[in-house]
């Protein structure tokens, strides 16, 4: 028959001195414990992390025990499901065994991985912005070549600017033209013309004076009547003058 406390008690020991600085007992019963793992250091220092809390259960190692992420470090969500596929499927093939140690070294191994492909995914950006680049370097240099479609497209929105354009050019002459003002209107609003002179305008044009003093001394001149002297004629003007 299968001790099974003994055999959790000798695993609970290696684990200790294996991981001394990352095991950490949670408690007694029933045995529960976590494991930190981290992974090497990939470029620029970068390091994933995850602490693994397993729980015994009764019949471990026959049966599986309990498992989960208590905490983890720069993982991605889906780098999480991934850990915890891969601890279903060593704690399936490794029913019957003491296998923490198993379990906790595949973890290791995928937090490596995942490391590995943070690289590959920031040197696969760095290109597709180096050809980004270079491409819209090329499309400054050379231009975009002109197809029948592309010049109809430009065409298109050329004439409809332009079209545009005139619209705004007759809206602004029509209304200009309702803005002109007459001759008079100019007159009046015209902040130069002084007071006096607009009023010197109105007096002449309204009120003409005559004096009558000049007809008066025309009546004392001595005007003779060409009509009774017997020697003029009408036909002849040098018959008015007198010897």
């Amino acid at each position: 028959m299968t001790d099974y406390g003994e055999e959790q008690r000798n695993e609970l020991e290696a684990l200790e001195s294996i991981y001394p600085d990352s095991f950490t007992v949670l408690s007694e019963n029933p045995p529960s414990f976590t494991i930190t793992v981290t992974s090497e250091a990939g470029e620029n220092d970068e390091t994933v992390q995850a602490t693994l809390k397993f729980t015994y259960s009764e019949k471990y190692p026959d049966e599986a025990p309990l498992y989960e992420i208590f905490s983890q470090l720069n993982l991605e969500d889906t780098d999480v499901s991934d850990i915890l596929k891969l601890l279903a499927l060593q704690a399936e093939e490794n029913l019957g065994m003491v296998m923490i140690f198993t379990l906790v070294t595949g973890v290791q191994e995928k937090l490596n991985e995942i490391v590995d492909q943070m690289k590959t995914r920031r040197e696969e950006e760095k290109k597709q912005k180096e050809k980004e680049a270079e491409e819209a370097e090329k499309q400054l240099f050379h231009g975009t070549p002109v197809t029948i479609e592309n010049f109809l497209n430009w065409k298109a929105k050329f004439d409809a600017e332009l079209l545009e354009i005139k619209k705004k050019r007759m809206k602004e002459e029509e209304q200009a033209g309702k803005n002109k003002l007459s001759g008079r209107q100019l007159f009046e609003t015209d902040h130069n013309l002084d007071t006096s002179d607009i009023q010197f305008l109105e007096d002449a044009g309204n009120n003409v004076e005559v004096d009558e003093s000049l007809f008066q001394e025309m009546d004392d001149l001595d005007l003779e009547d060409d009509e009774d002297d017997p020697d003029y004629n009408p036909a002849d003007p040098e018959s008015d003058l007198t010897d």
